[in-house]
Formats: C-alpha cells, sequence, structure tokens
C-alpha cells in the first residue's frame, strides 16, 4: 500500500490531497484546504500553515509527499515571492516530519492528469474527478490541484515498487 500527499501552496488556501492505493489501483483518497484569514499579518498565516500542514503529515506518515513548484509571471513578481515563502514552509513542514518530498511543475502535473499541460482549473478538475470516479465537483480548486499533485506522484512512486 502506497500513500502520497499532494500540497497545492497558496497563502489564502493551501490544498492538500491524498492518495493510496497499491501497485495495480486507487483504493481511496481525501481533501481538503487550509485557509488562512487575509487580515492576519503574513508570519502569523505562514505559521499557521506550517503548523498544521505539519500535525496534518505527521498524523498521515505518507510515503511520499509532492508540492507544486511554484512559478512567477512576470506580471505579477510578488505574488511569485508569496508563494515562495509558503513553499519555504511547506517543504520545511515535510522534512521535519521525516519525508520525502518532491516539486513538481504545475505543466507537468497537467499534461500526466489531462493530457494537456495547458489545461485550466476546470479541466484539471474534471480529469482528477474522472481518474477517482468522484461524482460531485471537488471545491475548493486548490483541493483538486492537490489530487492532481498527489495522483502525478502515485504514478512515480508505483513506479519504484
Amino acid at each position: 500500500m502506497v500513500k502520497v500527499v499532494g500540497i497545492d501552496p497558496g497563502l489564502a488556501g493551501t490544498g492538500i490531497g491524498v492518495v493510496e492505493g497499491s501497485r495495480n489501483e486507487i483504493l481511496g483518497y481525501s481533501f481538503g484546504s487550509i485557509s488562512t484569514d487575509a487580515k492576519d499579518p503574513i508570519h502569523f498565516r505562514l505559521h499557521t500553515i506550517y503548523s498544521k500542514i505539519l500535525d496534518f503529515l505527521c498524523e498521515q506518515q505518507p510515503d511520499y509527499v509532492v508540492i507544486e513548484d511554484i512559478y512567477s509571471l512576470e506580471k505579477y513578481p510578488g505574488s511569485g515571492i508569496m508563494l515562495g515563502k509558503v513553499s519555504g514552509v511547506l517543504l520545511v513542514a515535510a522534512y521535519k516530519a521525516g519525508l520525502d518530498v518532491e516539486e513538481i511543475p504545475v505543466r507537468e502535473v497537467k499534461k500526466i492528469v489531462s493530457g494537456n499541460g495547458s489545461a485550466d482549473k476546470y479541466q484539471m478538475e474534471r480529469a482528477v474527478r474522472n481518474i477517482l470516479k468522484h461524482g460531485e465537483p471537488i471545491r475548493p480548486f486548490h483541493a483538486s490541484d492537490a489530487l492532481g499533485l498527489a495522483l502525478t506522484g502515485y504514478y512515480r512512486y508505483k513506479r519504484r515498487l
């Protein structure tokens, strides 16, 4: 049995997806998100994300953790810097929990999960839902993105078995 956690970094909402399976099939999954309040100072919000994800990872003890490799759009460099801060606390939490962690670019996840490296949020969510045979929309989108990361990690990890 393999358990993979995917994490989609975000200051307002960090998505979390968990995929469990054997070598041949996915046997279970779950998803959620960590939200922070825009009124709180950045250091408090980062600490909230760090402490909640650390507790979650210590409780789950996955075999593998996949975090979306952040990128920055030239038009919005501040967003890239902030995502870098969030990604940093997530990486430290995974390290602190003693887990294997890898960052994967979003275009790669989109290509693997949906077949289209330029898929939008709706296409990705539908692809994830289809793979998992989940009937209802997966919200927030951060959670479906995290499940896409977890699926990508699961496919990579099971090749090692």
